[in-house]
């Protein structure tokens, strides 16, 4: 058995068939890695020489245009795959996954097409969602080219309030070479489906934008594909609403709009929202000094062969898509699969608020590429200064693939907490035997910066078998121009700031196949009984015993986070091919009728006994923002995850094959004066140093 550790649950899948020895492929993770850029570049030119498709460049021209936006691997059919890793059948046809945005035809759409072989591909077809759903043209991610048009707009619209702007800020939008103001967009867009309407929040362009929001929220309709015709449709300043600019404009002009002026932003080091250095601890210690490092003396215990990653038991292959990101696939302990499929679906974000933009927010971050959106790891910040760093391809909404530098990390961890130890004391100032050892992990780590905020993704995989799927949250928050309305829907972090509350919730996908791919699914829980006690009359015992609760089909087998559903801690689905992901990119722009609806999957309340499953996890926090947010939300407090923990699947804990034990039996007791110590590793570590200097790029660009 295979344990799924949850804060709410203690759900476990049940063994039911064997699995066959693996076959001896040669590099087999291969069919799972993310398309090189000679792969996406083959994608992309292939495509764009089709006359039937009329691609344009993505870059430029207009909306209404046919473009492709989004390039990635289309990973195979668990089937074959399977057939090839565990039979010696086939290798998978190697395929991409292409998003095309058809713009320019009387009735636009979203159209995904498979594309293929790879490398060399020659031919498409068009890949069908669930019940085969379209997607219309209005439910497409946001692209550079809308966004350029968006501000292009915004700036007009908004020229007769540079008046005001100017006066209440110090900043403007006209002609803007600095003191500029900018904007954040939220999401959805709108009330309802065919709507493209977004309330954007106008902020000073200063470090930390984020937090400098002006007052001014404006409600821009951008559904015709005609940029001409777009339209500011309603604003909101300090409290009020507002049907034009013209009657803002005119509203200031009279002098009788209550107007906020605020304060000369100072320059960074005293910037609140900046990152430098200000005040001092006042235990004097220093921090001025580099603290504690992690290091190899030994050099690597882990080894990284493209996409396959190898520690202790552990072997698994991986890869970073830009939709929605890390992924995990094939997942080995001692040569035994426990999951075919471990990926992160989705991450939302619910905000409540008395502004429109604030109580209109509810961001779903697949919609924004939160993939693609994997920046540059800083060596001894983001990652230890030991770990090996991977860079990513992506080609999404660009006219070639983009190369993200060190946007992977992968390292092993002291926890700082022993695996296991014991000392066995002989209660008379001696003891018998001391054994423990030491804690490690290895990580791998990527990040998704959805503009404001920063998540770090991890897996840790641990010597006894465990698996651990854990997510921080840190960056700036979503925030919104305080007003006194606004203090119920969160904290006043700074004179002209509210702190939204909002709740994070995160989805995961969980293929696990034990020992086989024919698994079942029960639930165990603690329940209580009060009975006599059998060895001394008249007495009684209240003890816990354990409730098995086979869960047959998945109605039962889904697990309300609260009523009112659907939304679920944990559901078991039968695992099905037109049921890859919990969610899609179009979910942010069309959430009313989305072209992935994950009720669907439990819908029709198949049987899950000795079939095969997939468990989908959602795990989360609800964060009431307050002033220590400033100027960045801290790691410690806001993570989330869950375990994947062997259950009676081992004969014992399989971390008895580490060589890295230390045990100590004395040879002489009661003296203590002689010791039998024995270690397996070097009696010391070593120099443990990392000599090169701290360097960084930052830059991600088109190759």
């Amino acid at each position: 058995m295979w344990l799924l550790g949850l804060p709410w649950a203690l759900a476990l899948l049940v063994t039911t068939t064997s699995s066959s020895p693996s076959a001896a492929t040669p590099d087999p993770a291969s069919i799972f890695a993310d398309l090189s850029p000679a792969e996406l570049r083959a994608v992309r030119t292939f495509l764009m020489e089709q006359p039937e498709l009329g691609l344009s460049p993505s870059q430029g021209g207009p909306l209404a245009k046919n473009s492709l936006f989004l390039v990635e691997l289309l990973p195979p059919k668990k089937r074959a795959a399977l057939r090839f890793l565990e039979h010696g059948g086939a290798r998978p046809r190697r395929e991409a996954r292409a998003v095309i945005f058809f713009g320019a035809q009387a009735e636009p759409n979203v159209t995904e097409l498979a594309v293929g072989p790879l490398p060399q591909p020659s031919s498409y077809r068009v890949l069908r969602f669930k019940g085969g759903r379209a997607v219309p043209f209005w439910a497409r991610p946001m692209t550079r080219v809308e966004y350029e048009l968006l501000h292009e707009a915004l700036v007009a619209a908004l020229a007769p309030l540079e008046p005001l702007l100017r006066e209440a800020t110090g900043f403007g939008f006209q002609n803007c070479s600095e003191r500029c103001l900018t904007f954040s967009d939220i999401a959805p867009r709108g009330l309802g489906p065919g709507e493209r309407r977004t309330w954007m929040v106008i902020q000073r362009f200063v470090e930390g934008f984020f937090l400098h929001p002006v007052g001014l929220e404006v409600l821009l309709d951008h559904a015709d594909p005609e940029p001409r015709r777009w339209a500011v449709r309603q604003l909101w300043y300090n409290g009020r609403y507002f049907g034009s600019v013209q009657e803002l404009a005119e509203s200031h002009a009279r002098g009788t709009l209550p107007l906020v002026r605020l304060p000369e932003p100072p320059g960074p080091p005293h910037l609140f929202s900046s990152y430098e250095p200000r005040g001092r601890f006042a235990s004097g210690t220093p921090t001025e000094v580099h603290g504690a490092k992690v290091c190899e003396p030994q050099g690597r215990r882990y080894r990284l062969r493209g996409n396959r990653l190898e520690y202790g038991g552990w072997s698994l292959a991986f890869r970073l898509r830009s939709s929605a990101g890390l992924q995990l696939f094939d997942v080995r302990f001692s040569g035994e699969r426990v999951a075919y499929e471990l990926s992160v679906q989705e991450a939302i974000a619910f905000y409540g608020g008395h502004s429109p933009a604030a109580m209109q927010t509810k961001y779903m971050d697949a919609g924004w590429a939160m993939g693609a959106s994997s920046y540059e790891l800083a060596r001894g910040v983001d990652c230890p200064e030991t770990a090996t760093f991977l860079d990513a391809h992506h080609l999404l909404d660009a006219d070639g693939p983009v190369r993200f530098r060190h946007a992977l990390c992968v390292f092993e961890l002291p926890t700082g907490v022993p695996l296991r130890r014991h000392f066995d004391s002989d209660f008379q100032g001696g003891f018998h035997f001391y054994a423990g050892l030491e804690g490690r992990a290895l990580v791998l780590r990527t990040t998704s910066t959805v503009y404001n905020y920063d998540y770090i993704w991890d897996f840790l995989l641990y010597p006894n078998g465990v698996l651990e799927t854990k997510v921080h949250a840190t960056g700036y928050i979503h925030a919104t121009f305080y007003t006194p309305q606004g203090r119920r829907y969160g904290s006043r972090v700074h004179t002209h700031l509210l702190g939204n509350i909002h709740t994070h919730l995160v989805h995961y996908k969980v293929d696990l196949d034990v020992a086989g791919s024919g698994n079942s699914f029960e639930t165990m829980d603690i329940r209580f009984e009060n009975i006599s006690n059998p060895w001394s009359a008249g007495a009684r015992v209240v003890q816990p015993w354990l409730h098995r609760e086979p869960r047959r089909r998945e109605r039962e087998a889904a697990l309300p986070l609260g009523r009112p559903a659907p939304r679920y801690h944990l559901a078991v689905t039968r695992h099905h091919e037109n049921e890859p992901s919990s969610s899609s990119i179009y979910t942010q722009n069309d959430p009313w009728d989305p072209p992935v609806t994950f009720e669907s999957f439990i819908r029709d309340d198949e049987t899950i006994e000795d079939q095969d499953l997939v468990a989908w996890v959602t795990v989360g926090f609800l964060h009431v923002p307050h002033a220590e947010d400033i100027p960045n939300t801290a790691t410690p407090g806001n993570a989330v995850g869950f375990f994947l923990r062997p259950f009676n699947f081992f004969n014992e804990d399989p971390s008895v094959a580490s060589r890295a034990p230390v045990i100590v039996r004395p040879l002489d007791p009661p003296a203590f004066s002689h010791l039998d110590i024995r270690r397996w590793t070097p009696p010391s570590p070593g120099a443990c140093v990392h000599p090169e200097p701290f360097t960084y790029n930052g830059t991600y660009r088109q190759v």
